[in-house]
């Protein structure tokens, strides 16, 4: 099996650990272990309790506790309807896996993580392509995805929010697609990597597992609970489909690290502290980076309602390659091209990290944009 270079994770593994100021990172800021406990208020106890825990393969599809406090997060999901993945990253592989076959039509929206296009298209997909455009606010357009639905369309795959643009489909719009879906007999795969950090209320939107019964949701710990560093993630569907899933998943996973499922349920039993915190932070840099995008005459963008991340579009004659390089060698700040995107003529900032980081890399940019337009 053939596939394409994945290109974001490529430039991550390039030059992440080689920057001072890395303004390319997806996650809210990530929280240490000790943050971690101390919010727990039982630091203790919690330490006692890890250090009783046998090191065996643990639950293979995941604790019951932990799939049930993962459940509490849909409107109509039980533990059965969740099956814990490694990371959202095997989730979304393994729905590929389970249900892509050579000849299917999977539909992918662009922008969005890779995967969705480059794994079906691997497994020899015929994989059309759905352009979210600046002038709709990067949304799907559900008249243009009706003409790419054919007899053979298996899956649909949408990201929501959307990475890298920030943008969020409400319930109406969801709703919308999913009727395309309904008639075509189609599955509806929904990345929801960053559900919970939206800018407004308590963070969340409706799941598409709640509103469609061919719908599948896919989640994790890294974005809106800052623990990327558990590598764990979930799929939420009907139970017809895990059953299906947990075959392929055998063969690939066996089961999550013990402590990763024990923390992760930590973690979940103090949601309301860990989104407090990541919503304080998500809204307060925006407001930083919406101000310096309004005193940069070469930056643009459509601001985000929800996400972790930014497309910045510039007006300068140079590639997003060689305008990201030169940024990092010059000033040590690391963005993400857009062209490992799919999407030149742009670029990808992660304004969820410390904010600190997030001015100071800011100024730096305006600094490099005045360097390249006197050149």
């Amino acid at each position: 099996m053939k596939i394409r270079p994945f290109g974001v994770e490529q430039w991550m593994n390039e030059w992440e650990t080689r920057c001072a100021y890395n303004l390319a990172e997806t996650c809210v800021e990530s929280l240490t272990m000790q943050q971690l406990l101390d919010m727990t208020g039982k630091a203790g106890e919690v330490l006692d309790e890890m250090l009783k825990i046998r090191m065996t393969y643990g639950h293979i599809t995941g604790s019951g506790d932990l799939r049930q406090l993962i459940s509490t997060q849909y409107a109509s999901q039980s533990a059965e309807n969740v099956l814990i993945t490694h990371g959202a990253i095997g989730a979304n592989a393994l729905i590929y896996e389970t249900l892509v076959e050579p000849g299917d039509t999977v539909i992918s929206v662009l922008p969005t993580y890779q995967q969705h296009y480059s794994i079906p298209a691997s497994y020899g997909a015929d994989v059309r392509i759905l352009p979210l455009r600046e002038e709709n606010g990067f949304l799907p357009d559900v008249a243009e995805l009706r003409t790419l639905i054919n007899d053979r369309t298996k899956l649909i795959a949408i990201n929501n929010p959307n990475n890298p643009t920030g943008a969020l489909m409400d319930e109406t719009l969801l709703r919308e697609i999913i009727k395309v879906a309904r008639e075509a007999g189609a599955w509806l795969l929904c990345d929801e990597v960053y559900r919970g950090t939206n800018q407004e209320g308590n963070g969340y939107t409706v799941a598409v597992a709640d509103i469609y019964e061919k719908g599948i949701s896919t989640a994790s710990m890294s974005k809106a609970y800052s623990l990327a560093g558990l590598r764990l993630g979930w799929i939420t569907a009907p139970v017809s489909l895990l059953k299906e899933v947990e075959i392929h998943r055998d063969y690939n996973t066996v089961s999550v690290g013990i402590l990763d499922d024990y923390f992760a349920t930590l973690a979940l039993k103090n949601r309301d502290k860990i989104l407090a915190r990541n919503h304080k932070i998500l809204r307060d840099n925006l407001q930083v980076l919406d101000e310096w995008v309004s005193n940069e005459p070469l930056i643009s963008y459509v601001k985000p309602r929800a996400g972790t991340t930014a497309l910045l579009k510039y007006d300068l004659p140079l590639g997003s390659r060689e305008f990201c390089v030169g940024l990092l060698e010059r000033h040590g700040v690391m963005f993400t091209p857009g062209a490992v995107l799919d999407m030149e003529g742009y670029l990808r900032i992660g304004f969820a990290n410390n904010s600190e980081v997030l001015q100071q890399g800011l100024a730096l940019v305006s600094r490099y944009l005045q360097e390249l337009s006197t050149c």
